[in-house]
């Protein structure tokens, strides 16, 4: 058959017009997979605390069958090394190579700070089981960045909170000299009021505390509040203890005794003050059967770490369903994951305008546990469905 000029510039424009069609329809369905780029720190002084997000994370896949919102699941795991430069290749790599829909995982506030403006901008979910930085709660938020844990100021704004209704006097402050170290003093100065003994920041890599410990006890204060994630604090608990400050000076931690690090640090914890947003004897169904199944899963027991990177697999999964499974609609997907129409592991759990949880805080006590080994008991709620110092300065609604 012969076919005119015409004929074929009419058979190429039903094509087109076909192929146009299908492609418009082809939009309407939802994805075929969802990929996850899971960037934690897997190596160094703060590896368990990255360990046990990837764990949490893990079991809450496991929870779902391999499927997160009903789409298959793909995750690619890499270790930022608690480096910036590191997880800023490794951002760089899941953006422009893996393509991927979501990245989550990070532990550490610097790093979170060095790869938070190349994944937002490249319109890439953000979502931190973890790193809480105060700029990205404030005028740096997004519209792409979530967090399922807290504002770095949080756990201390708690223990600022009760030591000022306790009317105590002369604290000393030590944390790391990094974004974190200084968001976590700010928020124990905004609630607490009284007198202060000294404030010391510290290297991020030092693990010997003697000079610094030496300087504490000269200055004499009626009481410590420290700061140290990871083998960090097990290290300066351990320290503290060996010097003879415990029996002397009682010592109040946020983000340092945890159950990552209580094996190590052992009996010396016990009568140590902690403050928390979870814990393992949290009393819900989906905190029971996560505690239970992560023990049986995983033969030790789960962090706040863990919890936090739970929650980030079952929101991630309530927002997929909402929309369908079409993650590719990013206004649909985002106020999906805006809703938080899941159930948390703590219980109390929605988004402020930030995106960084209202959630209630916790004191916690450490003691011996049925088993004979210490433990983390919660006790009183400090402060109820607490805000963080930032939101206002965000420009999102």
């Amino acid at each position: 058959m012969i076919v005119s000029r015409q004929g074929r510039v009419l058979v190429r424009s039903v094509m087109v017009a076909s192929l146009a069609a299908i492609s418009l329809v082809s939009t309407a369905y939802s994805a075929d997979k969802i990929k996850i780029g899971f960037m934690s720190t897997l190596s160094g002084t703060l590896a368990s605390a990255g360990t046990n997000l990837r764990d949490g994370f893990n079991l809450g896949l496991d929870h779902l069958g391999g499927k997160i919102g009903g789409l298959p699941t793909e995750i690619i795991i890499e270790d930022d090394q608690a480096k910036p430069d590191v997880a800023r290749q490794i951002a760089d790599k899941f953006v422009e190579f893996n393509k991927v829909d979501v990245v989550t995982g990070i532990l550490a506030s610097n790093v979170m700070m060095a790869v938070h403006a190349p994944i937002t901008n490249a319109k890439v979910v953000l979502i931190s089981p973890n790193a809480g930085p105060s700029p990205l709660a404030g005028d740096q938020c997004s519209e792409y960045f979530f967090s399922t844990s807290w504002q770095g100021d949080n756990f201390s704004e708690a223990m600022g909170a009760y030591l000022q209704a306790k009317g105590a006097q002369n604290v000393y402050l030590m944390a790391p000299n990094y974004q974190a170290g200084k968001d976590v003093l700010a928020g124990f100065k905004r609630f607490f009021k009284g007198k202060l003994a000294g404030e010391v920041y510290t290297p991020l890599t030092q693990v010997d505390f003697s000079a610094e410990l030496a300087q504490l006890r000269a200055a004499k204060p009626a009481a410590v509040f420290a700061f140290y994630p990871g083998g960090l604090g097990i290290q300066f608990v351990q320290q503290y203890v060996q010097a003879g400050l415990n029996s002397q000076i009682p010592l109040y931690t946020s983000y340092t005794i945890d159950n990552t690090t209580l094996p190590a640090i052992g009996d010396a914890a016990i009568g140590m003050t902690v403050t928390a947003s979870w814990n393992d004897d949290i009393d819900n169904e989906q905190n029971k059967k996560f505690v239970a199944d992560y023990k049986k899963k995983y033969n030790y027991a789960p962090s706040f770490y863990s919890a936090q990177a739970y929650d980030v697999t079952m929101l991630l999964d309530s927002a997929v369903r909402k929309v369908g499974g079409k993650i590719e609609d990013k206004a649909a997907f985002l106020a999906a994951l805006k809703a938080a129409d899941f159930k948390s592991v703590r219980g109390n759990f929605k988004f402020n305008t930030n995106h960084f949880p209202i959630q209630d805080f916790y004191l916690g006590q450490v003691v011996k546990g049925g088993d004979g080994k210490p433990a983390i008991k919660l006790g009183e709620r400090v402060l109820k469905d607490h805000h963080d110092a930032y939101a206002a300065n965000c420009p999102l609604k």
